[in-house]
């Protein structure tokens, strides 16, 4: 098993996957793992929406009836949620006057819910990339997601099959110290 470290160092967005994707049975195993990022006062305000087939074909629609785009510019919107056979919905599920979390909070942690995921896919093999947009708020869009009025989409996480030879060299440039500042 790798280590978490080689896993974050190895992770790298697949922007271009295969048919395959991962079964119900192996995604829950790698979200009961992301489910243990931090969450103050164990809120748990995330939730998954997994989307697959025909409810990608929904999204795609969703998506260009939001933007109001016909003709070749719905096509291209309406393809995009085509590009991978699993696309999973990352939706913040926030209580807005909690006494203690402040809703930036909560949408926090739904991201590192959807951080942890896509590293356990890469880890475990899966092309992952996230995506969002200009519609990823829109009501048409959350709709298809069935989203409460308390819920809100922070995007998608891309799923699929990496193709052959994709899995080249990964990212190698040293970025932390530039970002590191250190008071004493």
């Amino acid at each position: 098993m790798t280590s978490a470290l080689e896993a974050a160092l190895a992770r790298r967005s697949a922007s271009k996957v295969t048919d395959a994707a991962p079964d119900d049975a192996a995604l829950l195993e790698l979200l009961e793992a992301a489910s243990r990022v931090a969450d103050h006062a164990s809120l748990r305000p995330w939730r998954i929406v997994a989307l697959r087939g025909a409810a990608r074909e929904r999204l795609g629609a969703a998506l260009a009836a939001a933007a109001g785009a016909e003709g070749d510019a719905a096509a291209k919107l309406a393809g995009k949620p085509l590009r991978a056979p699993l696309l999973l919905g990352v939706v913040a599920v926030t209580v807005p006057d909690h006494e203690k979390v402040p809703v930036w909070e909560q949408e926090a942690s739904a991201a590192g819910v959807a951080h942890l995921l896509s590293l356990l896919l890469d880890e475990a093999g899966w092309g992952v990339m996230w995506r969002t947009g200009p519609y990823t708020r829109h009501p048409l869009v959350a709709e298809v997601h069935g989203l409460a009025a308390n819920e809100h989409l922070l995007g998608w996480l891309y799923v699929g099959g990496l193709p052959e030879g994709r899995r080249g060299e990964r990212r190698t440039d040293r970025i932390a110290a530039s970002r590191l500042t250190v008071l004493d």
